[in-house]
C-alpha cells in the first residue's frame, strides 16, 4: 500500500518513518552544515568537480504537488570531487519557504536560505536507471545549491515564465527553448561540503553523496514568490515550506574541499 506524505502536521517529516523505515536511519539528510565540524580533505582537490551539462532543446516542467521539478532528456554528466564513478543528471527541483528567510533544507551554521536547488544524478557506471540506483549506497549524487533573495536570475527567469502552465498539482508542460542546466549553478562550484546521506523525501533511501556548494546564487523576491503560487496536492493551498528540517550528522564525516574555518554569508 502506498502512503501519502507531505509537509503538514499529519503527514510531515516527523511522521515519515512510520511508513518509510529508512527515514528513521542514522544517515539521513539534510543536515546543518556546521563549519567547525568540516574536515578539509586535500584529496578532493586532485579531481575537480566537473559537471558536463548539455544544452537541452526542450525540457519538461512538472508540478509534483510537493515541488517544482524539471526533467532532463540529454546525457548530462557529473564526475570528480568525492565521486568515484560517472553520474548522470536526471532532474532538478527546488525546496522553498513561505517567506524569504527560510526554505532551504540544508542550513549553514544554523542559518537557512530562501530556497534550495537540488541537481539529482544517478551512478550510470554501475546502474541502468535512476530507479535501479535509488536505493543503492553509491547510487545517487546530489548537488545542493543555496538560493538567497537578491537580484533577478536570468537563467531561472526562463522557467518562471513557463511556471503558470504547471500551476496545478500534477500539471506538466514541455518548453522548447534552448536551456542548459548549468546556468543555475554558481560561478564557483569547487568549494563545497560533502557527506553521505539520504534522499530528503520519502522513501528517504540512504543512497546519496551530497555535494553542498558553498557559494549561493540569487533569485529575486518575485522569482521566489512565483514558486509559492504553485498549488499542492489538495488543490487549494499553495506549496510552501516544502523542506525537511536538518537531522543529526552523527558519526558521519563532513568533508570540505577548501581550508577555512569561519565563513560569513550575506542574507
Amino acid at each position: 500500500m502506498t502512503h501519502s506524505w507531505g509537509y503538514g502536521n499529519n503527514n510531515g517529516p516527523r511522521t515519515w518513518a512510520t511508513h518509510f523505515p529508512d527515514a528513521g536511519g542514522s544517515e539521513q539528510s539534510p543536515i546543518d552544515v556546521c563549519v567547525c565540524d568540516a574536515v578539509f580533505d586535500v584529496g578532493l582537490l586532485t579531481s575537480p568537480l566537473t559537471p558536463t551539462y548539455c544544452t537541452e532543446d526542450g525540457v519538461e516542467l512538472n508540478n509534483t504537488g510537493e515541488s517544482f521539478k524539471v526533467n532532463i532528456k540529454k546525457c548530462s554528466e557529473l564526475r570528480g570531487g568525492p565521486l568515484e564513478s560517472l553520474y548522470r543528471l536526471e532532474q532538478f527541483h527546488l525546496h522553498w519557504g513561505s517567506c524569504d528567510n527560510r526554505g532551504s533544507e540544508h542550513t549553514i551554521n544554523g542559518r537557512a536560505f530562501a530556497a534550495e536547488l537540488h541537481f539529482v544524478h544517478w551512478n550510470c557506471h554501475k546502474y541502468n536507471s535512476l530507479a535501479e540506483a535509488a536505493d543503492k549506497p553509491n547510487g545517487l549524487a546530489v548537488i545542493g545549491v543555496m538560493i538567497q533573495c537578491g537580484k533577478e536570475h536570468p537563467g531561472f527567469k526562463y522557467l518562471v515564465e513557463a511556471m503558470p502552465r504547471v500551476r496545478g498539482c500534477g500539471h506538466k508542460c514541455q518548453v522548447t527553448t534552448l536551456f542548459n542546466p548549468s546556468v543555475l549553478l554558481p560561478d564557483n562550484i569547487q568549494e563545497y561540503w560533502t557527506y553521505h546521506g539520504s534522499l530528503t523525501t520519502p522513501p528517504c533511501f540512504e543512497s546519496v553523496q551530497w555535494i553542498v556548494i558553498r557559494q549561493p546564487v540569487e533569485f529575486s523576491s518575485s522569482q521566489l514568490q512565483s514558486l509559492r503560487t504553485l498549488l499542492g496536492g489538495d488543490g487549494d493551498a499553495c506549496i510552501v515550506d516544502n523542506f525537511r528540517p536538518p537531522l543529526p550528522l552523527g558519526d558521519r564525516k563532513l568533508r570540505s574541499s577548501f581550508n577555512e574555518t569561519v565563513i560569513n554569508y550575506r542574507f
